[in-house]
């Protein structure tokens, strides 16, 4: 039986802005709207959806135990239009026929762009 990832849930200071964080930098879709406590974003793509939950002030953000990591087909040029935006990637790595850079949501969990899925299956 196959259980595909469906929804990341992600615990934020500032619901909103996390939200609109997500949609402006990775093209999720919302309303912005908070039903039964959370935020609901989706994306036009596929994949998995993220929600977003109010922490509590007593949660510790930004550990890694989670890294949300995004399939972007070039690394650079993604993280260039992302630096306009506001959102910057420390350095661009390279791996066996991938590359991948880092950065911290407003919340100080890890994000990442790579190019992994898109890499040539003979390299």
């Amino acid at each position: 039986m196959e259980l595909p990832l469906g929804t990341v849930i992600l615990y934020a200071r500032d619901m909103q802005k996390s939200a609109a964080f997500y949609a402006r930098h990775f093209g999720f879709v919302t309303s912005g709207e908070v039903v039964e406590g959370l935020i609901e974003l989706t994306h036009p793509g596929g994949g998995a959806g993220i929600l977003i939950h109010q922490a509590a002030k007593s949660v510790k953000l930004g550990q890694v135990g989670v890294k949300l990591s995004f399939h972007v087909k070039d690394v650079r040029a993604f993280a260039a239009e992302a630096a306009l935006q506001g959102l910057v990637f420390g350095a661009v790595h390279e791996a066996s026929g991938y590359a991948f850079a880092n950065a911290k949501d407003l919340d100080k969990n890890s994000i990442g762009i790579s190019s992994r899925a898109y890499r040539d299956a003979t390299t």
